[in-house]
């Protein structure tokens, strides 16, 4: 089996290549905007240096190819703000190009990420598939596109999808220390360093945690055994812990006192997040997930040998 992983270089993608890596021959493609070569250290994974946007390098990474897991995106809700045309470009019409070079491929399978920002404003807890999707910012509204885009190409042309949404992943590789880091990261970077961690708004905002581990084994399983769907499906196990119980954990996990900086809550975040993970537990039963502080544990441990920065 040969199998492509758009966005190879990065935190997931990096983490997919390494579980698909056991059963198949892997190539990827990815610009390093937001990726590291470190990620790829001891990989087999043959990679293209460059964007999904360039028909060239897309079509080079796969050719020949039975699935793509399509990971290459521009993320984070405050960089979309801020550069809405871009996020459009990577994630709307980079998806749509992605598709295209499936079909090229002969009917590659196609596992696209989504996300779960896409549920936005619709207040309903736990978030499920079946909700009105009410994205609040440019990257939502983009990864709705992303997950439509596959579904409609699939209807349209018999391609086989599987769109998964995403809920707060987080581990080992995802960069902290940047205007546009994820919370678990920015939080542990800044507690390492014995600096004050900002919060935005009160804390008291909800999360779906899942590990990157869970998230890489559950898409390896599903391009192994070619799951495809009709509709989005939750990669989350409905867990749901807010910024403060979060810190609380990381304080036990340190064994030390964390100081919290309180900021304005940012433009197009949500308030709560929650999965509901039946259509998830239907597909993939066999997979369990790896616990919240089990994951921060390992998550803190990478950081500390990885993060030349961090002291500790």
């Amino acid at each position: 089996m040969r199998v492509c992983v758009t966005g190879a270089a990065g935190f997931i993608g990096s983490h997919v290549v390494d579980a698909v890596s056991s059963f198949a021959e892997v190539s990827g493609v990815d610009d390093l905007s937001s990726g590291s070569l470190d990620n790829l250290d001891g990989s087999s994974c043959r990679l293209v240096e460059g964007s999904i946007l360039d028909p060239d390098a897309l079509a080079d990474a796969t050719d020949g190819v039975d699935a793509i897991v399509h990971l290459a995106a521009r993320p984070s809700v405050p960089r979309s703000i801020a550069d809405p045309a871009a996020s459009h470009a990577a994630n709307a019409t980079g998806t749509m190009m992605v598709l295209e070079a499936a079909r090229a491929a002969g009917g590659a399978q196609v596992i696209v990420a989504s996300s779960s920002s896409v549920y936005g404003a619709n207040p309903e807890l736990p978030k499920h598939e079946g909700l009105v999707p009410q994205p609040m910012s440019p990257y939502a509204a983009s990864k709705l596109a992303t997950e439509q885009y596959a579904l409609a190409w699939g209807h349209s042309y018999g391609l086989p999808v599987l769109p998964f949404r995403f809920f707060n992943v987080f581990g080992p590789r995802q960069a902290p220390g940047h205007a546009y880091a994820a919370v678990v990261p920015a939080f542990l970077h800044a507690a390492l360093r014995g600096e004050p961690v900002t919060v935005h708004g009160d804390g008291t905002q909800s999360r779906d945690f899942t590990y990157v581990g869970t998230v890489a084994r559950t898409i390896a399983d599903a391009v192994q055994r070619r799951v495809t769907t009709d509709g989005p499906v939750n990669l989350a196990f409905g867990s749901r812990v807010t910024l403060l119980e979060l810190l609380d954990r990381l304080e036990a996990l340190l064994g030390r006192p964390i100081e919290r900086t309180h900021t304005e809550r940012r433009p197009g975040d949500v308030p709560h997040s929650q999965a509901d993970s039946v259509r998830l537990a239907r597909l993939f039963p066999d997979v369990a997930p790896v616990q919240l502080d089990e994951g921060l544990a390992e998550t803190a441990a990478w950081m500390r040998k990885h993060v030349a920065a961090v002291v500790g």
